[in-house]
């Protein structure tokens, strides 16, 4: 399979119909060949006009995406970023949900690697698997992992935050908890450090939307990490609205201490 897209960004991705894929493997690989795509975009276009190289990387990507599922899953509906939202949806049994580029203002940044592509597939009430890549670190984490394995306990807990707008709720928790601050780019970035093992901890308040936590999420629940509301109750995805302000992601130890502190701090 080839959806790494060319110089040309009408072309439909080639020699993907040919290909038998599960959909974890689906998803990996269109996570990662549109992250492929982003960094030639960063080599096409340059940084020289940021705003130029957001659109064209947000545009391109979804391109990419929204084609390549077209032809390999033409049944299953798509909520999208950077797509026209189609009410059918709610009706489907099965929803791609994918954010083409996460972290656009860390992309269009020169030497930034903190951005990310989320493909996430949702199934009849759930999330069934899902891939986060980070292009700029050479990386993608799938779903579809090894079984997830006890990880060491680190005093003090590291919690990954907004670089530019982190809430008043993250400073409140790292005071209760004893924590480290992490400035961080993207919600994929952030979510890929916890799951990699860089942090322990990650939250977010203030709006989000349901392409920027649903693949974070899958990748986060096989790597046997909790993931919740900030009020612990479930994510719920493919919803008529698909506003998803607020997300804790962390190692399953912590879960209880968090959800404590948030519920502290009010």
């Amino acid at each position: 399979m080839n959806t790494d897209d060319t110089s040309q960004p009408a072309r439909v991705p080639v020699d993907i119909a040919s290909d038998e894929l599960d959909d974890n493997d689906l998803a990996r690989r269109l996570a990662t060949d549109a992250g492929k795509l982003l960094l030639r975009i960063r080599d096409e276009v340059g940084f020289a006009e940021p705003a130029t190289l957001r659109d064209a990387g947000d545009a391109r990507s979804h391109q990419l995406l929204a084609r390549a599922l077209a032809r390999h899953r033409p049944l299953d509906a798509v909520l999208s970023e950077e797509g026209v939202d189609d009410p059918a949806r709610l009706a489907a049994e099965r929803v791609w949900i994918v954010d083409p580029l996460d972290g656009t203002r860390e992309f269009a940044e020169p030497g930034r690697a903190d951005w990310a592509v989320h493909v996430a597939l949702w199934e009849r009430g759930e999330l069934v698997c899902g891939a986060v890549a980070l292009p700029a670190l050479g990386v993608t984490l799938p779903a579809a992992a090894a079984a997830p394995q006890t990880r060491p306990v680190v005093s003090p807990p590291r919690i990954v935050a907004s670089r530019t707008r982190a809430p008043l709720l993250v400073t409140q928790v790292a005071e209760a908890l004893g924590a480290t601050i992490v400035p961080m780019g993207s919600a994929g970035a952030k979510a890929g450090a916890v799951i990699r093992g860089q942090a322990e901890i990650y939250l977010h308040a203030g709006g989000q939307y349901e392409w920027d936590s649903a693949a974070p999420v899958a990748v986060a629940r096989a790597a046997g990490l909790h993931t919740s509301r900030l009020d612990g109750s479930a994510l719920r995805y493919n919803q008529p609205d698909p506003l998803l302000p607020d997300l804790v992601i962390c190692t399953a130890p912590l879960a209880t201490a968090v959800l404590a502190a948030i519920a502290a701090a009010g």
